[in-house]
């Protein structure tokens, strides 16, 4: 299970498992991390942690929050990334030793990294032809409703052609450092969200915001280079 050790002036105040989806960080004791400090906004961040993977959230703080020295508004954490709020640190640690669930971790973070190509989260690179012709109309389908199983398929790149299914409750796309998105199953359809990098996702043709949308049947969308087919399976 990973964690967050708590320090200030290279000395360990505590250390939180995140065993929980929602994790607050803010002055204002109802949080989760409460930290006393003036510096700190009454609810500074947030981490949100589904399965292997952490995301952190600035909440529009006064003082803005860093990730190894960067100033960052949304970021996908990896292994020994330092959380800075003020003079205080959050350094995340990922426990690779917490058996099966380790073992997807391990295998997540080799697509990451390159060692491990897979037509799946994070492993896209860009390329120059579409794997099919004829798709790249907006949708205008309604956002699908809870049980129907979907998959993204790669339209360009070396891995044109093959299908992602979404059976995760949040699917992970793009490349750390450069951008990255998240496509989440709710219990009222699929909806992306922009979670790292300058440069924004985009679906249909349209720059999408920081907030998350709605995805229809046939949704074309544009991460890192990649293009992909949203769709739902029958």
């Amino acid at each position: 299970m990973a964690k967050l050790i708590l320090s200030m002036d290279g000395l360990v105040l505590k250390e939180i498992a995140l065993n929980q989806e929602r994790l607050s960080i803010g002055r204002k004791p109802q949080n989760d991390i409460q930290i006393d400090n003036l510096a700190i906004s009454g609810e500074h961040a947030v981490v949100v942690t589904i399965l292997a993977d952490s995301f952190l959230e600035d909440l529009n703080s006064t003082n803005g929050t860093l990730v190894n020295g960067q100033p960052v508004k949304k970021h996908f954490l990896r292994n020994n990334d330092v959380i800075e709020l003020g003079k205080y640190k959050l350094k995340y640690v990922s426990d690779l030793q917490a058996g099966a669930a380790a073992s997807d971790f391990e295998k997540n973070a080799a697509i990451r990294s390159g060692t491990l190509r897979m037509p799946s989260e994070l492993q896209l690179a860009p390329g120059e032809n579409l794997g099919r012709s004829g798709v790249g109309m907006a949708s205008q389908a309604k956002p699908p409703m809870a049980g129907l199983a979907a998959a993204v398929q790669l339209l360009n790149g070396p891995n044109a052609g093959k299908e992602l299914d979404l059976t995760k409750t949040l699917t992970t796309l793009g490349k750390p450092g450069l951008q990255v998105a998240v496509i989440a199953r709710r219990p009222h359809g699929y909806f992306i969200t922009h979670v790292e990098g300058h440069k924004f996702p985009i679906l249909n043709g349209r720059v999408l915001d920081a907030q998350a949308v709605p995805l229809g049947d046939h949704d074309i969308i544009e991460i890192a280079g990649i293009k992909m087919e949203f769709f739902l399976k029958d």
